[in-house]
Formats: C-alpha cells, structure tokens, sequence
C-alpha cells in the first residue's frame, strides 16, 4: 500500500470544529510535507478549490499550483498530485507551467484532473461552467491537449472546446505525470479507462470498492490501456485503545452549532437513528471518509487496510486531525509496522 495525504489548504478537514490547530499557511503545509517525506508518506494530495469547502467560502483556502511549485523546490521525495480543473485552466498555458514545476520537482508532479461541481464557485470567478455531460467531454481535449504538449515537438489540435497551432512547450516534463481522476457516472469511467492512469475513489468498505476496481480494470482492458493504479479517500483516527478511538470519533462527529452555509442540514436529521448517525459523520469529514472506518487500534488499522489491498487497492488518501501530530502517529504505528 501507498499512503498518501490530503495538504490541508483549508485549515482542516472537520466541517464542525472551528480550529483543528493547522492554520491554511505556507508556513504550516511546508513543515507539515517536509516532515511527511521524513515519516514515509508517498505522496501528498493538493486540492484546487478557490472558495473553502471545509470551513466556510469566506475563510482563507490555499491556491492549488502555486503552493505545488513552492514544495517542489523545498522537497525531495514526495509525488506532488495537484488537483487541476480544465474549466479553469487553458491546457496549452497549463502544460507549459506544469512542466515546469515538474522540472523544479524533479519529475514528482502528478495531475488529479476534477471536472468542476461547484456552480457557484465558478460564477463568482466569472469562469465557464459546464452541464455534466460537457464537463467530461471538455476535460477528454483538455487532457489531449496537455499530453500533446508534453509529448510532441509541435502540436496542432482542433476540437469543440480548445484549438491549437502548432504550440510548443520545451522543456517538457522530466517525465510524464501520472493523471489521476475520480467519478462514479458512466461518462467518467469512461473518460478515465480510455485517458487516465490511476482511479480515485471516495471512501467506501472494502467490500464496496472491490467491484469497483474491478469494473474499471474490464474497462481498462477493453479500451487496451496498460493497468491503472486505485487509490481512496479515508479519514484516519489511531489510538492505542479501541475505546479511545471511538471517543475521537464522537467528538469530530458531535455537532453543537452549524456553521454558516448549512441551512438544509436538518433535512439530513430525518429517519432511523442509525441513518442520522451515518448523515452527521457524512457531513463531519469530506469524501465519504469516514465510510472505510479507519478507526480503531493500530492492528485494527492493519487488519482493514490489508483488506483493501487484497481488493485491489494501491493508494490510501489520509485525512487527520490535528494532521502534524495524527499523522506522525499513524506513520509510526501504523505505516512503521507493516
């Protein structure tokens, strides 16, 4: 198994609690990523959303591509997969500004490519904005496009949405980025057999993720592309006592006050108990992340992850909190011990 981590460029990853002690600074993702190479992380993930998902749109939240081109100059071992979103991105001008941060790097870039879901975002920037199915056909030439450009001399392109003549980009990457991408509609998984190199996924049970990778390698073969790597998103808690972790659960699952951009979430309240409990972990952490149940003991950790693995998975995509001091422990009680 891979272990990968989610950069906190938006000060947490906890919807309900205010501080979680990891301010969005460059000050505190650069000692965090440095230390992350030190503990053993494979790679970190660099979310590009403009507005604050996590804390609220009118809290601080980091940009994507300039924060990667910082850590590629003062890091040395971790893959750098940036979120990138082709509405927001010429892909001529991007290749070229992505091959160089992959040279600052040391060839370390790697592209999670997110056709956009948030509408409004997209409206406050002034930006296009595409109904689903456009958003997967702009994001097919977007993708041809980049890896025209990092792969030939010159190269001339004309499609529905972009058009290029003759464009150059040298230097080109040191090699070409791995393109991750993730989505559960038809034209996704599509779009990702056919162009990408790695599936990501929400975070699901393992036994929820198993044919899940197994529908996208039959995909991946009938489109006759080389196999791809699967990664998840999870939310990772690790205390020497089964109770202790239950304990952390319930207090970043508690919610004592809504934040503002919430209104509809007593519609989530309505039904069995259990199903209120599942919807307030739902909206406590991002990506499903509390679905894989990451929670527990270290062997307890061990047992599921090596679940994972025997589905198929390659990549875990880490969220914690406080992140610093959970992800050092996770490293040494989890990672060390494998």
């Amino acid at each position: 198994m891979r272990y990968g981590y989610w950069t906190p460029v938006f000060g947490g990853w906890l919807r309900n609690v205010p501080d979680e002690g990891m301010a969005a600074s460059w000050e505190y993702t650069r000692d965090l990523t440095r230390n992350a190479e030190r503990w053993g992380y494979d790679l970190t993930l660099i979310a590009e959303l403009n507005l604050n998902d996590i804390k609220g749109i009118d809290q601080p939240a980091l940009d994507a591509w300039s924060t990667a081109a910082a850590l590629a100059a003062v890091t040395e071992t971790i893959e750098l997969m940036v979120a990138v979103r082709p509405n927001f991105h010429h892909p001529a001008l991007f290749a070229k500004a992505a091959a160089n941060i992959d040279r600052i790097a040391g060839g370390r870039l790697a592209l999670n490519v997110v056709s956009s879901w948030w509408a409004d975002e997209a409206r406050q920037y002034g930006l296009q904005f595409d109904e689903h199915d456009d958003r997967y056909a702009r994001t097919s030439e977007w993708l041809r496009v980049v890896d025209g450009l990092w792969t030939e001399d010159r190269f001339s392109f004309a499609g529905d949405f972009y058009r290029t003549e003759e464009a150059i980009c040298a230097p080109k990457p040191v090699k070409r980025p791995t393109v991750y991408a993730g989505g559960e509609s038809e034209k996704a998984k599509a779009m990702i057999a056919a162009q990408c190199d790695a599936y990501v996924m929400h975070g699901d049970p393992a036994a929820a993720i198993a044919p899940k990778i197994a529908d996208m390698r039959a995909r991946r073969e009938a489109a006759g592309g080389a196999p791809i790597q699967y990664g998840m998103a999870a939310y990772a808690i690790v205390r020497d006592s089964e109770a202790e972790a239950k304990r952390e659960l319930e207090r970043i699952t508690t919610v004592a006050e809504l934040p503002a951009g919430y209104a509809n979430f007593d519609q989530w309240l309505s039904g069995t108990q259990l199903e209120r409990e599942l919807k307030l972990q739902e909206y406590a952490v991002s990506n499903r992340g509390l679905r894989p149940h990451l929670v527990g003991t270290p062997e307890q950790l061990r047992e599921r992850i090596a679940e994972y693995e025997a589905a198929g998975l390659d990549l875990l995509l880490l969220q914690m909190s406080p992140q610093a001091e959970e992800m050092e422990r996770f490293a040494a009680q989890v990672m060390g011990a494998a």
